[in-house]
């Protein structure tokens, strides 16, 4: 008994350090750091088109920065974290999917409708970072929301601002 839950335990780390946490690194970057670029250029020029084309290529740029980032960190053999290719390859996904959900509602013709459902794509996003951090990472929930949410705000004001200046 003892040894099958020392094997789950294992295999939590195992998914953990290999799947999780490159994953979460990737979801927080393309997340997060997309913001400021994909708001700055919503505000400056008021068209969803050139704002989706901007976010879709931030959204790929990071994702491939991310996984040769990941991929190239470390080859797992001292951590544990698993086969290099296989983590950057979930890392520069996750970096994806984070920029390009938000991203997405500037395929609306309403570049308004576009603006307020983009805005509240990003809310869900860094409330499931934050929930994942709370279930994997072991991060108490609060804190995990306090710390995602401030970091996602900061990006965005300054976006904002970037945009409208």
């Amino acid at each position: 008994m003892i040894h099958l839950q020392m094997k789950t335990k294992e295999q939590k780390r195992d998914l953990v350090l290999q799947v999780i946490q490159p994953g979460l690194a990737g979801l927080m970057d393309g997340s997060v750091s997309s913001l400021a670029p994909l708001f700055a250029a919503a505000l400056s020029t008021h068209n969803s088109h050139t704002t989706f084309l901007v976010g879709l290529a931030t959204a790929v740029g990071a994702g491939i920065s991310m996984a040769f980032s990941e991929a190239l960190s470390d080859d797992g053999k001292l951590s544990g974290r698993g086969n290099p290719v296989s983590r950057g390859i979930v890392c520069g996904l996750m970096t994806f999917i984070g920029a390009a959900g938000h991203t997405l509602p500037f395929l609306l013709p309403s570049f308004h409708i576009a603006l307020t459902a983009a805005t509240m794509v990003v809310l869900v996003e860094l409330l499931v970072i934050a929930w994942v951090r709370h279930k994997y990472m072991d991060t108490a929930i609060i804190k995990a929301v306090l710390q995602i949410v401030l970091g996602g705000v900061i990006v965005f004001i300054a976006g904002i601002l970037i945009g409208k200046s």
